[in-house]
């Protein structure tokens, strides 16, 4: 199936409040709010307003930010935390119960008629105060699916304008999300959301698979933080869809992602991973002779993503063994430097004989260039042993 309209659910002030080194004051909470109104998610979802007295406070704080995005909160499905979360000024409530044999034996101890029971209240009660609402199952894949359905389809009778699927675990592959989010969307008119947990490594594959299979919304926070292994990352999610059809991310402000994730990385104590999803410091690093010749040429041949579309610089390392003489010709002629073809492939071997026997920096690199066009091509002391920078 096409993928049509979508939405982000950003959740880094929900789900990534629960990522162990999360400790957001009320100004934290503000800067990053608005840096993800900034990027064009269109929600962001906090803690649950009877989480403490300061996550109500903070709601209402939020709330009058004037936020481009819908403001959301997360709750229980009872009528006491429905009704504080109604009073906290958002515009729209995520109702969650757990519907797996774990949390139906281990947790709340509900059976599926409470849970639809519980449900008719709490749902009407939030409509009938005129914000948005979705409904969750937790632990949606280690559920049964026909209990599953019958939850579905009573809540979409109550007009919810979302129902959620929880890969509560990070247990669900694409093909099982697949499976469940086809089916559900030939049985129920609400929209379907899926909030995905990584525990496995699938969260982005099955992000996408929900989208192909008729889902609307997705559940990520930025670099992927949160409970364990946190949820799909916004980042990688960003660049999933991009790499299929850029017009999938136009909306949004991709020049924004870079700083969004160092001001998230800071205020948890972290650093953005050196692989990470776009704005990792090797993300658009090209290190093989083979490879660097051919993105000189094309940066295609070995990039799926526009450095440039995000506000990232491509480089091309050079200052080791691989290095092909493509790399070095392009190197020089960034620094005005004439060199034949048959010299440059001279310079190459040296580099690579200079780089067999110690570390080297871009620097050594340029030096070693800058003796060739002077005519000294014969091994010297070289420069000191360094480590080549990528930033």
């Amino acid at each position: 199936m096409p993928i049509a309209n979508y939405n982000i659910i950003e959740s880094t002030l929900r789900e990534g409040e629960q990522f162990v080194g999360a400790n957001y004051s009320s100004d934290d909470k503000v800067e990053i709010a608005l840096a993800l109104d900034e990027f064009g998610v269109e929600y962001i979802e906090i803690t649950s307003t009877s989480a403490s007295p300061q996550s109500l406070r903070d709601a209402h704080r939020l709330s009058k930010l004037g936020l481009k995005a819908k403001l959301l909160t997360h709750t229980r499905c009872n009528m006491e935390d429905a009704q504080v979360a109604v009073d906290s000024g958002v515009d729209g409530i995520d109702v969650l119960f757990g519907t797996s044999s774990y949390l139906r034996k281990f947790s709340h101890g509900k059976s599926i008629e409470q849970i639809i029971d519980a449900a008719q209240d709490v749902v009407s009660y939030i409509k009938s105060q005129g914000l948005e609402i979705r409904f969750s199952s937790e632990d949606s894949f280690r559920s049964n699916e026909e209990d599953l359905m019958r939850v579905y389809t009573a809540v979409d009778k109550l007009g919810v304008n979302r129902v959620g699927i929880a890969d509560t675990v990070g247990v669900a592959t694409p093909l099982q999300v697949y499976s469940l989010v086809k089916k559900l969307r030939q049985s129920i008119e609400a929209d379907i959301e899926f909030h995905g947990h990584n525990d496995s490594g699938c969260a982005i594959a099955n992000s996408y698979a929900v989208l192909e299979a008729g889902g609307t919304h997705i559940d990520t926070s930025v670099l992927g933080i949160g409970e364990r292994n946190g949820i799909t990352p916004l980042g990688g999610f960003i660049a999933r869809l991009y790499s299929l059809d850029r017009k999938l991310t136009e909306k949004y402000d991709l020049k924004a992602l870079h700083d969004l994730e160092l001001l998230v990385a800071r205020t948890v104590g972290i650093d953005v991973p050196f692989n990470n999803y776009i704005t990792g410091i090797t993300a658009f690093t090209h290190k093989a002779g083979i490879h660097a010749k051919a993105v000189l040429n094309n940066p295609e041949t070995y990039e799926i993503l526009d450095p440039q579309d995000f506000g990232m610089t491509r480089y091309i390392s050079i200052a080791h063994r691989l290095t092909g003489w493509n790399a070095v010709k392009n190197r020089a002629e960034q620094l005005g430097l004439s060199l034949t073809d048959r010299q440059l492939k001279e310079v190459t071997r040296h580099i690579k004989s200079l780089a067999d026997e110690k570390s080297l920096a871009l620097s050594d690199v340029d030096a070693v260039l800058y003796r060739w066009v002077d005519g000294c091509s014969e091994t010297q002391d070289e420069p000191g042993i360094a480590t080549e920078s990528v930033n």
